[in-house]
């Protein structure tokens, strides 16, 4: 599989540079992003423009990283995402599981929003048991 990461303080774009992700694909996205994960990367943005083409295996490895990403409070956000890519996904009924952006540029400011609300929920925690 070939791709390119661009690792930035809060976040990592991940560019697939390939036209097609299926099982010839899936299993090593798949095994890249629980790795990453497992390095210490809390948001992933997966730039999608170069994708063409996915099946239930592509579906599979997405739903893979948005759940290893989304675990601890992070983000996993798809972005560029072509027009077949986008009706398998809604035929399948994943965008109200999955998160998808337009752009890139937009995917990070979602990353950005979500840890901001991150912050704002653990200092109002922090704050609560501080009453008691």
């Amino acid at each position: 599989m070939k791709y390119a990461v661009d690792k930035q303080e809060k976040y990592t774009i991940v560019k697939l540079d390939e036209e097609k992700l299926d099982a010839s694909v899936a299993p090593e996205l798949k095994s890249e992003l629980i790795t990453m994960h497992a390095e210490g990367t809390q948001n992933m943005i997966l730039d999608m423009s170069n994708i063409k083409y996915t099946d239930s295996s592509g579906l599979s490895a997405l739903l893979v990283g948005n759940r290893v990403f989304r675990e601890d409070s992070g983000m996993f956000v798809l972005a560029e995402l072509n027009d077949h890519v986008v009706k398998l996904i809604k035929i399948s009924q994943l965008d109200s599981v999955l998160t998808i952006s337009p752009t890139v540029e937009e995917a990070v400011d979602t990353v950005f929003l979500n840890q901001i609300e991150n912050d704002l929920n653990s200092e109002a925690s922090e704050s609560d048991n501080g009453k008691d």
